[in-house]
């Protein structure tokens, strides 16, 4: 190959590389949360005037935009939304926010730890290689880091805060493990959320039972 078609391929290389990293580094933030009474899926406490509800991330309109897949790693992505119409201020500090599955299956939401060691890969560490015309080396991308990049969804994409005002809604998305329950994963399953508590008392609320099912209808078998 001439050396100067050897310079603009290296060139090209190098503009899409800077390229793709200019795009990685976009801000990727959640839509904007509705009251917790505007999702289907959802659970009202008239008596204690609070709505939670919940919205699985299992369809291309309802996934979070997050830098990595944890979807089809296992992970169900639950978006989970508190609005909080009553005049006393709510803790989430001690809650309990677990999925529990058509067979009863109690999974807990991961933890960053969780969700690291699933993801982890050689590749990640290793960069990937992409071969050069002789005598060109070969180029290394180098990855960024899984473990700065769940920190950073977490960051972007988790609760903001553990402290629900008084007619305000905040909200923040969990994970959970369910690669072993048989599909579809969320018919006949359910969340549920325990020591909700009033921030002033810290007596809790009554427990949340928001019934789950798939975000969109399966397709009918041919």
């Amino acid at each position: 190959m001439p050396r100067h078609w050897i310079s603009l391929v290296f060139a090209a290389i190098l503009v899409s590389l800077t390229t793709a990293s200019a795009h990685a580094e976009k801000p990727r933030k959640p839509k904007p949360a509705l009251p917790a009474q505007q999702y289907p899926m959802h659970d009202t406490h008239p008596g204690e005037h609070v709505t939670i509800s919940a919205e699985p991330g299992d369809s291309k309109e309802t996934a979070p935009n997050t830098r990595l897949d944890y979807y089809h790693h296992g992970f169900m992505p639950l978006r989970v939304i508190v609005t909080n119409d009553s005049d006393q201020a709510l803790t989430l500090d001690d809650a309990r926010i677990h999925f529990i599955a058509a067979d009863n299956t109690l999974i807990p939401a991961a933890t960053n730890d969780d969700l690291q060691r699933r993801l982890f890969s050689m590749k990640s560490v290793t960069g990937t290689k992409i071969p050069m015309p002789a005598p060109i080396p070969s180029i290394t991308i180098h990855h960024k880091p899984i473990n700065k990049q769940i920190l950073a969804d977490d960051e972007d994409f988790g609760f903001q805060t553990t402290t629900v005002a008084p007619h305000t809604t905040v909200s923040g998305y969990l994970f959970y493990d369910v690669r072993e329950i048989d599909d579809p994963v969320l018919e006949h399953a359910h969340l549920e959320l325990r020591k909700v508590r009033y921030a002033a008392t810290n007596n809790p609320l009554d427990t949340f039972e928001i019934p789950l099912k798939p975000s969109t209808e399966p397709k009918p078998s041919k």
